[in-house]
């Protein structure tokens, strides 16, 4: 699993700000967004071993990212 970069991180929250600004966004380009999202906290949690904190957010983001996905 790779490092995230900083133009990472920047990319997303400039998608997470767009998202929010976008009156017509759709659930499945907010579930999108969430799994991108928690696929870069996993990233940075792997990257710092140790750190119960990011363990835990990038856990719930993964848990959250997961329950927007369509039931099949």
């Amino acid at each position: 699993m790779s490092r995230p970069s900083i133009a990472e991180v920047s990319t997303l929250i400039a998608d997470l700000a767009a998202l929010r600004q976008n009156p017509h966004r759709t659930s499945v380009e907010y579930a999108a967004l969430m799994n991108r999202k928690a696929d870069l906290l996993e990233r940075i949690a792997a990257h710092t071993p140790g750190d119960a904190d990011a363990a835990e957010v990038a856990r719930l983001a993964r848990e959250r990212a997961d329950s927007l996905k369509p039931a099949n």
